[in-house]
């Protein structure tokens, strides 16, 4: 199968592609580094051209929500259209767990409007929810910053291995579209300052770690479990100390 990987580049796309590729599939990444431009359209009635399957795995290059909402409709929009032209025959993007239960965050939104194109649109298609990745940890544990202290919120959040998501990305590529959405998360859920906490000691950081269940997540105050998956999500295999002993280093302030 000819498999398009627009986001081939990118943390998860170039694991898709090379699990892709190690099972006999021809992927094809596509981003703007390889000449094609989701937003502008260049390149892509060429990409697709031949192509059985289009996997979008790409990120917003802007955060402010207006452009990051605009970027993933655009960008949506554009690559169905193609397909529609090429005779694709699935269209399969990655999106966010629990992304419409947080109408404060901008992100999210744009995630869940990425949605509602593909639901419009004419491409059968696949829609993985996965909830936040290992790989992000240290970035989302440094936003709550605060001199030797560390401010985070008491929302619960299951982080999963990227390597976990692009294996689940590479299975339903190959399989029939699914008309719906597949949740996937990690294998435990805790509060982000307990992440925190682990993270910390993991690492060496003496830092405190304060719980505080009014601070913000990316622009909104979580509750509860809203970002973590339903009772029949798939659950990822890779743990935290089998995720950080191979990422020390990215890990580490």
């Amino acid at each position: 199968m000819k498999i398009v990987v627009i986001g081939g580049s990118g943390r998860v796309g170039a694991n898709v592609v090379r699990r892709l590729a190690a099972h006999g599939h021809e992927p094809v990444p596509a981003s703007p580094a390889t000449g094609v431009d989701t937003i502008t359209g260049d390149g892509l009635a060429d990409v697709m051209a031949g192509a059985d399957v289009v996997v979008d795995v790409s990120n917003a290059p802007v955060w402010d929500d207006d452009a990051v909402r605009e970027f993933f409709t655009t960008s949506t929009r554009n690559q169905l259209a193609a397909e529609r032209d090429a005779g694709v025959g699935h269209h399969l993007a990655v999106t966010i767990v629990g992304a419409d239960r947080v109408p404060d965050s901008g992100y999210l939104s744009a995630k869940v409007a990425q949605e509602a194109e593909m639901e419009a649109g004419s491409i059968p298609y696949t829609i993985l929810r996965a909830t936040q990745f290992f790989e992000f940890l240290p970035q989302i544990v440094e936003a709550g910053a605060e001199d030797e202290s560390v401010r985070l919120s008491t929302g619960l959040m299951q982080f999963v291995a990227a390597d976990d998501v692009a294996a689940t990305v590479a299975e339903l590529a190959t399989g029939a579209p699914v008309g719906g959405r597949v949740e996937l998360g990690g294998p435990e859920a805790m509060g982000i300052d307990a992440w925190a906490r682990r993270l910390f000691a993991a690492t060496g950081d003496e830092r405190t770690v304060v719980g505080d269940p009014h601070a913000r997540y990316f622009g909104t105050e979580l509750h509860g479990g809203e970002l973590t998956p339903g009772d029949s999500a798939r659950i990822g295999t890779i743990d935290f100390e089998t995720w950080f002993s191979t990422h020390r280093q990215e890990a580490v302030r």
